[in-house]
């Protein structure tokens, strides 16, 4: 089992404050300005949601996953992360311990991707420097608060070492032989702007060009444009942390109808911001 690292730095590190937290960024300015009805009444695929401090992404996040609680409940839900420090590529089989309780892993579904893909290590030592995969839990669990003990999950990290297509092919046929219903939560944040990111591709009109350049990243994931969204975050040497995660989703899935949430960046929260340095968050539906 994966214990929680990032409870108290992230997000809340104990139940009522952090219900409290999540509450908030449903009912914050950026977020959907209210709780998820849990009618569970809606189908969808996937969610991009982001996966920084709640104060920061949680509104936007809160978005992607007011779809999730109104959407009907999947029998399991992958969440694929980035490994940002270290080149790994790993599951959890154990599940994962946050201030809610366990997430517990679907290790049929784990096992059986496993013996199809020998990329991915059964490997919880991978989970411990990484708040990619942790930070969408929590919201997770609120979101399926309804059905928190039917709730199982497999938590996913992956590097730039991963074959794309292989663990795409290896992931749709672990779903048509499970016969599950699955939905796909990945975790990204979009550009990263300034000196403390090292990247700094223009200096006028700053706001208006870091939108424009994550507009554009995402109509390659409208469209499902694989190889235009490689070609597009490689060339531009673009910031965007999971966009490897972003190719799986986009190989993995059937062309569907695709909608922009929300978005803002770290940089709209303060009015004396000057754009120096900013994050871009998104929540993304696919239905």
């Amino acid at each position: 089992m994966v214990k929680a690292q990032f409870a108290g730095q992230f997000y809340a590190d104990n139940e009522f404050d952090l219900d409290k937290q999540i509450t908030s960024c449903f009912e914050d300015k950026n977020g959907p300005g209210d709780l998820p009805l849990n009618k569970r009444e809606n189908k969808i695929k996937a969610i991009i949601a982001p996966h920084a401090g709640y104060q920061y992404s949680g509104p936007a996040a809160a978005w992607a996953y007011k779809e999730i609680a109104e959407a009907e409940f999947a029998d399991v839900y992958i969440i694929i992360g980035p490994s940002h420090s270290d080149s790994v590529n790993v599951i959890s089989t154990k599940g994962y311990e946050t201030p809610f309780g366990l997430a517990r892993t679907d290790q049929e579904f784990a096992r059986a991707l496993l013996e199809k893909n020998d990329e991915l290590k059964d490997d919880d030592r991978g989970f411990l420097n990484e708040h990619s995969v942790e930070v969408q839990i929590p919201f997770l669990q609120f979101a399926t608060k309804d059905k928190m003990h039917q709730l199982k999950i497999l938590p996913m990290l992956v590097s730039s070492s991963i074959d794309i297509s292989k663990l795409a092919l290896d992931l749709k046929d672990t779903i048509i032989e499970s016969g599950k219903n699955v939905i796909l939560i990945i975790s990204s944040d979009f550009t990263h702007y300034g000196r403390n990111y090292h990247h700094i591709p223009f200096s006028t009109d700053v706001k208006k060009k870091i939108y424009e350049t994550d507009r554009k990243a995402i109509e390659f994931i409208e469209n499902f444009d694989v190889e235009g969204w490689m070609s597009y975050v490689q060339d531009n040497l673009m910031t965007i942390c999971g966009f490897i995660p972003i190719a799986i989703l986009l190989k993995t899935i059937k062309p569907c109808k695709v909608r922009l949430e929300h978005y803002y960046t770290s940089a709209d929260l303060d009015p004396d911001s000057d754009y120096k340095n900013s994050v871009s968050y998104a929540a993304i539906i696919f239905e």
